[in-house]
């Protein structure tokens, strides 16, 4: 009897976790295919301005500050993964400070590459970011190499080699062949960056925070994004570029309210892709993470080729293709990896009845 009620609660935890998994999935698929549209949508209208873009990508955090109001933090679960003594104040506001820059700094080089690239060629060079990752987590997280992780590694790498070279008669309007290279550096340099972000965020979470609780999640979202958009925001003034977004705003080609509005969704579901990204760092793994933003590819292609009729050509197609197939080797390997843990549970189980 006993055994049959730890299986059934066991059933019960893993069918909540999963849920939530899904929850935060649809969150960053949602996020980052909608805001990335509509990031290259704000340059093909008439928007220039390099600060003001990234700033979009990490000023919806005032949003989450909601959780609080209807969740107190009296009433949340926190249990600890050591019997350590919490972190200070100090050493959480270094680990604050430390990743917001991070995040600040690939932030801006993905709104350079965003300007300068069609976003059917941007996505699919993001997908080099799952390989930096997995590097990265290897000696952050102790990161499991299988044979199909290797493939999958190895799959989105040469997607991302087979359009460094590639001529993309998609690329926007007034980008020379020199900005089409500056952008594609930047995207893969930030690519790196995000994936070192991710695996610093997650040993954090392990080592120095200890605190397995949504809570932390929020804290670690809201306060990372409150660093990133300070020092966006100071580089905006310093730069001169706030000079310009009055007459930017005027000129727009869709108006002032779309001028608005865009911005404004920008902010919303970049929030909504932090989130449900962090939050799968803290369910799964940093490289789960990553892993699922890889997914939006096809939706973002498809939906560029729609709204942006950007080219899809025979090179496209085959990283295109690679780039599926990568992640699908990740989620298969994820898959054997639960399959295998719920088997070392049951044994554990049946031993102890």
């Amino acid at each position: 009897m006993v055994s049959t009620n730890q299986s059934a609660a066991t059933k019960s935890k893993s069918y909540k976790r999963w849920l939530r998994i899904g929850l935060f999935t649809f969150c960053t698929l949602c996020g980052q295919s909608g805001a990335t549209l509509l990031g290259r949508l704000y340059y093909e209208k008439g928007g220039k301005s390099q600060w003001l873009a990234t700033l979009m990508q990490l000023a919806g955090f005032p949003i989450l500050i909601l959780y609080y109001c209807f969740s107190p933090l009296k009433n949340s679960t926190t249990t600890s993964s050591s019997t350590s003594p919490p972190p200070s104040a100090a050493v959480l506001a270094s680990v604050y400070v430390s990743l917001g820059l991070l995040v600040a700094g690939f932030c801006f080089l993905y709104s350079t590459g965003l300007r300068y690239l069609p976003v059917s060629t941007y996505s699919l060079i993001c997908t080099s970011q799952l390989a930096f990752n997995a590097f990265f987590s290897y000696f952050f997280n102790s990161q499991r190499f299988t044979p199909f992780i290797i493939n999958s590694l190895i799959l989105l790498t040469i997607s991302s080699i087979l359009l460094v070279s590639h001529e993309d008669s998609s690329t926007p309007t007034n980008v020379s062949r020199g900005k089409y290279a500056i952008g594609f550096i930047c995207t893969i340099a930030a690519s790196a960056s995000n994936g070192l972000t991710l695996s610093l965020t997650q040993f954090c979470f392990r080592k120095v925070i200890r605190r397995e609780s949504f809570s932390a999640v929020m804290d670690m979202v809201i306060y990372q994004s409150l660093v990133a958009a300070s020092a966006i925001t100071v580089g905006l003034f310093i730069s001169g570029e706030w000079k310009g977004l009055k007459g930017e705003m005027e000129e727009y080609e869709l108006g002032k309210r779309a001028y608005v509005m865009v911005l404004v969704w920008i902010c919303i579901l970049w929030q909504g892709f932090a989130l449900g990204g962090t939050a799968l760092l803290f369910e799964v793994s940093s490289l789960f993470s990553n892993a699922v933003t890889v997914v939006t590819l096809p939706v973002v292609l498809i939906l560029a080729v729609i709204f942006f009729d950007n080219e899809m050509d025979c090179i496209k197609g085959v990283a295109t293709v690679l780039a599926i197939w990568g992640f699908l080797s990740y989620a298969y390997q994820q898959y054997l990896d639960d399959q295998e843990s719920k088997s070392e549970h049951n044994t554990s189980v049946n031993d102890e009845a």
